[in-house]
């Protein structure tokens, strides 16, 4: 099939049911998930349809900006990558260390592996009520929790998160992120924005774990530019385009070829 013709076929999707998934039209269109997104990055390009988190919308679809999935909605997308990158993150973390967690999906599977690892002694401060969870009472960790006020991705953020996060120092902070492009980190929560810029400054370095279906989504709240990150943890589906802004930035890509969430 021509690349016209498969792009016939996602605009035709997407006007008939208001959004196409990434995973369903690869499955309709019998081809591989990079080439159904470089498609809907040609149809965007076009302003045909408007390229969203693990798919496509008509372009006049609204919220998109300020759109603020749930947890659980969150954590189906992209597992398997998810999965590789969170592994790949717990081998770059050693005992004596003090690490912060920003709320996310990404960072739940890395505290996850964490509960399990035996690393320790090991402090960890965090934003996410989830990983707050996955690390209660497991030996030889100890959890700062920020406080704040809940997010509907069960985040706390806002300004008592901000204060506690001003009295302490990291060592690194790992950060998941909604989206990033070539102007930088973004989110559609204007609070979450500045308590992850608290993340950011507390630490002496940041990794921001991000897979590749993060790249090309906006949302209405820059976190940080770019050159800020130390580190970009993500896998190897990362498109050409994106990795050609990360010049300045420690790029680690992860093979998930055989991977599983």
């Amino acid at each position: 099939m021509l690349a016209s013709q498969r792009q016939e076929r996602i605009l035709a999707a997407v006007r008939s049911e208001g959004a196409a998934r990434v995973a369903d039209l690869v499955e309709r269109l019998d081809v591989s998930d990079m080439t159904v997104r470089r498609d809907i990055a040609e149809l965007a390009r076009a302003g045909l349809v408007r390229r969203v988190h693990g798919g496509a919308v008509a372009p006049d679809a609204p919220g998109r900006p300020t759109d603020e999935p749930g947890f659980e909605a969150k954590r189906s997308w992209a597992g398997p990558e998810k999965a590789a990158i969170a592994r790949a993150a717990l081998a770059t973390i050693e005992p004596g260390q003090a690490i912060a967690l920003s709320a996310g999906t990404t960072t739940f599977l890395l505290a996850e592996l964490l509960a399990g690892a035996g690393i320790g002694p090991l402090t960890v401060v965090t934003n996410g009520l989830r990983i707050a969870d996955a690390l209660y009472g497991v030996v030889g960790i100890e959890v700062i929790l920020t406080g704040g006020v809940r997010t509907p991705s069960d985040a706390l953020v806002g300004p008592v998160a901000d204060a506690t996060l001003a009295g302490l120092r990291v060592d690194r902070t790992f950060l998941g992120v909604h989206g990033l492009d070539a102007q930088g980190l973004t989110t559609p929560n204007l609070a979450e924005a500045a308590t992850d810029r608290a993340l950011m400054a507390c630490a002496a370095a940041t990794t921001v774990l991000a897979d590749h279906t993060k790249w090309g989504v906006v949302g209405l709240a820059r976190i940080a530019p770019l050159e800020d990150v130390d580190t970009l943890l993500t896998d190897d589906a990362l498109p050409a385009d994106a990795r050609r802004h990360l010049t300045e930035t420690a790029l680690v890509t992860v093979d998930t070829s055989g991977a599983t969430p």
